[in-house]
């Protein structure tokens, strides 16, 4: 428990920071959407003037653009890659930073298990996560419901934000397991970038073709498709199962590797 509370209180700073990102962003997005959606032919005819994968890959659905879900979903593609970006940094330094900060000698020589260090480290990095989406999902209604001119479906907000938790458990799983096999990981946020925005490209620019529904199960960004969400109110339940497999498996693959690899403090 000590270990939990000393990284949780670690993440302290960082589980602010993002926060107050990812809903800055959202803020100054859906503070626009009261005039978009005044002037919502105007504003057709411009994005209807982007190339049809250039809208894709924004999340623009030129027939429901000018309601406040469908221009929700273009907002929330650019909250995601954030969110992403903030999991996979959590993931690849959370198990990596004892012997980045050369303090892998002084906690592993406590009295304590390596598997009951990484579920500690692993329940805070989850806790912030579920911080970070409490409080944005909180906000972000309170805006929506504001800019809102007609009667804001609480359910659908709902099952649309939760994907950001998702996609975060996702990428955090991911960036844990890789860190795992690397001796000593120096620098986290080139790595992290690099694989995030690599995923994110796969599934903005390939799955769009005739194979789509095969490419998409490469990029985690396209298994909650949000019109899908706002037309079924549900989730596509083939790529819900394939994100909880490869979270379960990299957790799963991450305990063992962790478990008995030499960890050295100084390289």
């Amino acid at each position: 428990m000590n270990i939990f509370l000393f990284e949780l209180k670690s993440l302290r700073k960082n589980t602010i920071i993002w926060t107050c990102s990812l809903f800055a962003l959202a803020a100054i997005y859906l503070s626009l959407f009261p005039s978009i959606a005044k002037d919502a032919a105007d504003f057709k005819n411009l994005l209807s003037g982007y190339p049809q994968a250039i809208r894709d890959m924004l999340g623009i659905q030129l027939d429901s653009i000018a309601t406040l879900f469908g221009f929700y979903s273009m907002i929330f593609a650019f909250i995601l890659l954030g969110g992403a970006i903030q999991a996979m940094n959590l993931g690849l330094s959370m198990l990596s930073k004892e012997s980045r900060e050369r303090t892998a000698d002084f906690l592993l020589v406590k009295p304590v298990s390596r598997t009951a260090i990484t579920s500690s480290k692993i329940l805070a990095s989850l806790t912030s996560l579920l911080l970070t989406n409490a409080v944005f999902f909180l906000a972000s209604f309170l805006l929506a419901n504001a800019v809102n001119t007609g009667n804001l479906d609480f359910k659908l907000f709902f099952l649309i934000n939760i994907t950001l938790l998702f996609i975060q458990i996702i990428f955090f799983s991911l960036g844990l397991v890789v860190s795992v096999f690397f001796k000593t990981l120096k620098s986290v946020l080139p790595l992290s970038l690099g694989i995030t925005l690599a995923l994110y490209m796969v599934g903005s620019l390939l799955a769009s073709g005739a194979d789509a529904e095969i490419v998409r199960y490469f990029s985690p960004f396209k298994y909650f498709e949000i019109p899908y969400i706002i037309n079924h109110g549900s989730y596509e339940i083939p790529y819900l199962l394939t994100g909880l497999i490869i979270t379960v498996v990299s957790i799963a693959v991450s305990y063992v590797v962790y478990n008995k690899k030499d960890i050295h403090a100084v390289s």
